[in-house]
């Protein structure tokens, strides 16, 4: 309860401006409410991660990503993660000049390149979960199960219907005949692959 005063009181210190009509009260917007939230929990920014390893969020997001599901693919790492390929393939650069993943191939199909942990990358990443844990734990503790579960199914929803927003935006852009930037025919590619 005390985190949601905190809240509070920052929105009463904020007053809507006058100078507009009809101005979006920011506390009470939902996706800027769930940005706010994710800018805070960037593992980056909490001083017990940087000790651990001191890398980007993308860097982070993929070393993690490749920790829990390897092998896997950079495609894979972007539709799960719901990064770009550019900015995984970034990552994917900076981690395997760091020597914490190498790229190898399928064995029943050279084209496709799969990544894992090497054993450098495999240290690093037991750290960052035994890290994450701690703070799961103490960021889980103000609810209780019941809420997580329900938090949990209304990201998910919240997840699909922003994916739905985001593909349906691009498709017609695309039926205008606009040439769509690579990411946003990612978001197109993601969606067929969530609904198939």
């Amino acid at each position: 309860m005390k985190s949601y005063r905190q809240t509070r009181k920052r929105k009463n210190a904020f007053s809507l401006t006058e100078k507009l009509e009809q101005p979006i009260d920011l506390y009470d917007h939902l996706p800027f409410q769930v940005a706010v939230v994710s800018n805070l929990l960037q593992l980056n920014r909490d001083f017990s991660i940087r000790q651990i390893i001191d890398l980007d969020p993308r860097e982070l997001r993929v070393i993690l990503n490749i920790g829990s599901y390897m092998p896997i693919s950079s495609a894979d790492i972007a539709y799960q993660a719901r990064l770009d390929a550019y900015t995984v393939s970034r990552a994917v650069k900076t981690l395997k000049s760091l020597e914490m993943i190498e790229v190898f191939s399928r064995s029943d199909n050279k084209k496709v390149k799969l990544l894992r942990l090497t054993e450098k990358g495999h240290e690093v990443y037991q750290k960052l979960v035994d890290e994450i844990n701690q703070r799961t734990e103490f960021l889980e503790s103000v609810i209780t199960q019941e809420e997580k579960a329900l938090l949990m199914e209304t990201l998910a929803k919240i997840e699909d219907r922003a994916e739905k927003m985001l593909t349906e935006h691009a498709t017609g852009a695309l039926k205008k005949g606009i040439n769509l930037p690579a990411d946003q025919k990612e978001i197109i590619r993601w969606h067929k692959k969530s609904n198939h």
